[in-house]
């Protein structure tokens, strides 16, 4: 047999180097190196039945991580979970669990998860609140001029409208007492006298009138006495309403006496603020 550089000389002898080099450790390559052994069979032949040293076998890591799924699997994890931890295939992790039952399912938490909701509601309300006060911060004192605006924008998107045919009369009718409060404010600013106003509530028959009637009279600073005859609407038990409960109260109807001019006003009022929020600059 021989090589590049010439004659190997006697294989036996040659296999005598190449195990004694084996058993010091030395890989394959080495020994092909040292020995000028290029043919792969041969170098194979030479080192025959002399296990390779240790540091030169490859770590086992498709058996680690085999070893390691079939652990968390039968911990209960799910493939998916699996996959994240080890970083392999989901199609690995079958092959190698799919021999293992699967994980039974744990009852929910309904006690955490019901906690985990209620933070969450809360989370969310102290985010309103939180939004709220800085709006409310924002605003600061409003002017007169800012109020009239206000009014009459408010007056023209919850008031009456003047019918054709009809008798122009200043009627607001409400269910929110922050808008009725707003409302009163306007007719100060615009010097409307308090006798000329009138005030009536307007509530369901199956509420409790008595104490809706005191709440809006708390509201608008005036005696119960003073609200003209409430008016009942029907209660239809066929219908859902949503507006019942404690903290239902019906609607403040204010009206203004000797108001047409009043209400014509208003309409030009609105007509000037279309205007001028629509026109163009020149």
């Amino acid at each position: 047999m021989t090589h590049a550089g010439g004659n190997y000389g006697d294989f036996e002898a040659l296999r005598e180097r190449a195990i004694g080099l084996r058993r010091a450790g030395l890989s394959l390559r080495q020994i092909r190196d040292e020995l000028q052994v290029h043919n792969k069979d041969t170098l194979q032949r030479l080192v025959e039945g002399e296990p390779p040293p240790e540091w030169t076998k490859r770590p086992r890591a498709k058996d680690d991580l085999r070893e390691k799924a079939r652990e968390l699997r039968q911990r209960g994890w799910t493939y998916d979970q699996i996959q994240a931890e080890l970083g392999c295939s989901k199609s690995s992790v079958s092959l190698w669990v799919r021999d293992l039952p699967s994980p039974r399912r744990r009852p929910a938490d309904t006690t955490a998860a019901r906690r985990g909701v209620q933070r969450a509601v809360k989370n969310r309300a102290a985010e309103r609140e939180e939004l709220k006060t800085e709006a409310y911060a924002q605003i600061g004192p409003v002017t007169p001029r800012e109020l009239f605006l206000i009014g009459v924008g408010l007056y023209w998107s919850e008031g009456s409208k003047a019918k054709p045919g009809s008798n122009r009369r200043v009627i607001f009718v409400n269910s929110d007492p922050t808008m009725i409060k707003a409302f009163v404010a306007w007719l100060d600013l615009l010097g409307v006298e308090p006798e000329r106003r009138r005030f009536s509530v307007n509530i369901h028959e199956s509420a409790d009138v008595s104490a809706a009637e005191a709440y809006w009279a708390d509201q608008v600073g005036i005696n119960v006495d003073d609200l003209l005859k409430t008016s009942l609407k029907r209660h239809n038990p066929k219908t859902n309403r949503t507006n019942t409960g404690e903290g239902y109260h019906g609607c403040l109807r204010v009206a203004v006496l000797k108001s047409a001019d009043l209400h014509r006003r208003i309409e030009g009022w609105w007509c000037g603020i279309v205007g001028g929020a629509t026109r163009r600059p020149d």
